[in-house]
């Protein structure tokens, strides 16, 4: 989004109008909207805007629920949000460690510094992107104790401030087709920044699941974060913010509610053994925060091998921290005898699920040519030495 979108956009015409639409549904319905729109006299650009945001509230409903009617997005921005229910768990942690004026620095369109205003925190929150930034404004607007500026992290004052909030941009600029940096010394404001504040204040850092382990600060909570099985973040808490005696924590969120493991160090895996009549597979969370010694022991398991992240056991034990499966058969690892033992089966639609194989599993899948009424899952994995392909079905 460019600026001039944005002002034509946040006019009162153009924010009537986007009001005025329905629902987003398909892309089908576009061409028919653009021309009642042009019809009615809007300009092209304005049409255009307003549209983009109906595409994009559509899609921010996964994240925001309800509230992503009345917000403002860009594509990249929406993309980098905290999901709602995340964001609120961040906001409970400053809310109850006690601080009350939160810099939220990189705040982006402002999810976070939404979460946080709502329990009342006065919110500074900081972007260096001038769109960005007016979009946050937008959405901050119900807040009257937030404050939003266009600004770089690294120059905000944080003079009468309690704690402070970060989400380094990881991406390259721009409000779409950003591309993923990978080096962490190119992030916006970079780590020696970030972790440098946690010597003047309590500071919360969300940061990739997938970020190297050695970056992160000894005597920081460490807290990874699923949501429906999707790995969404690392957490990063100092001072006040991080728990005590808690280094590393894998939060589980799902419809059904939450559950957390915790620990003060990685914890020690269990040792490797024979394969059981069950099969667990630890949730992402649980895997990066390396507890998954804590989830076999809570299950009476062990490891399938001492490098592969599978548990196995001879009894099913339910575990929000890992997902179950049944050990139907063992079937040939080699793949012409493999195709004809799914064939015999009659199977025609196969899950495949790996952990130690070098296996392209859509490829594989083709060249399996499965037919058959028979839906199944297939994980090819290591025993030991060899490989494995097990025909399981879930708990």
């Amino acid at each position: 989004m460019e600026r001039a979108e944005l002002v034509e956009l946040l006019s009162p015409e153009g924010l009537g109008l986007l009001d005025s639409l329905p629902p987003y549904e398909s892309s089908a319905d576009v061409v028919h909207t653009v021309s009642a729109l042009r019809k009615q006299g809007h300009p092209p650009g304005l049409v255009a805007a307003v549209l983009t945001q109906s595409k994009l509230r559509a899609k921010a409903a996964a994240k925001f629920g309800p509230f992503a009617s009345r917000m403002l997005f860009t594509e990249a921005g929406l993309e980098q949000a905290t999901r709602l229910s995340v964001a609120a768990r961040h906001a409970a942690r400053f809310a109850q460690a006690g601080p009350t004026r939160v810099a939220d620095l990189g705040c982006g369109i402002g999810g976070d510094a939404m979460a946080m205003s709502a329990l009342d925190l006065q919110v500074t929150a900081v972007d260096v992107d001038e769109v960005t930034a007016a979009i946050a404004s937008y959405n901050l607007a119900p807040f009257p104790g937030a404050t939003v500026l266009n600004a770089r992290a690294e120059d905000f004052d944080l003079t009468g401030q309690d704690a402070a909030y970060l989400d380094p941009a990881r991406r390259t600029s721009g409000h779409s087709g950003t591309k993923r940096l990978a080096n962490a010394a190119d992030w916006s404001p970079n780590l020696d920044f970030v972790f440098g504040l946690a010597e003047r204040m309590p500071v919360g850092v969300k940061l990739g699941p997938g970020i190297d382990r050695s970056l992160l600060p000894d005597d920081a909570e460490a807290q990874w974060i699923s949501v429906d099985g999707q790995v969404v973040e690392v957490g990063v808490w100092t001072g006040a913010l991080a728990r005590e005696g808690i280094r590393r924590a894998a939060l589980v969120l799902r419809a059904d509610g939450a559950a957390e493991l915790t620990g003060a160090t990685d914890a020690e895996d269990e040792p490797a053994g024979d394969l059981g009549e069950f099969l667990y597979e630890p949730d992402g969370a649980v895997i990066r925060a390396r507890l998954i010694g804590e989830v076999a022991r809570g299950l009476n398991a062990h490891m399938l091998r001492h490098d592969i992240a599978y548990l196995t056991a001879d009894a099913l034990t339910p575990t929000p921290f890992a997902t179950a499966f049944r050990v139907l058969e063992e079937l040939p690892y080699k793949e012409s005898e493999l195709r004809a033992a799914l064939a015999r089966r009659g199977i025609g639609k196969l899950e495949i699920k790996k952990r130690g194989a070098d296996v392209d599993p859509a490829a594989l899948r083709t060249r399996l040519k499965l037919k058959g009424e028979r839906a199944a899952t297939l994980v090819l994995t290591r025993i030991g030495a060899r490989h494995a392909a097990l025909l399981v079905e879930r708990c």
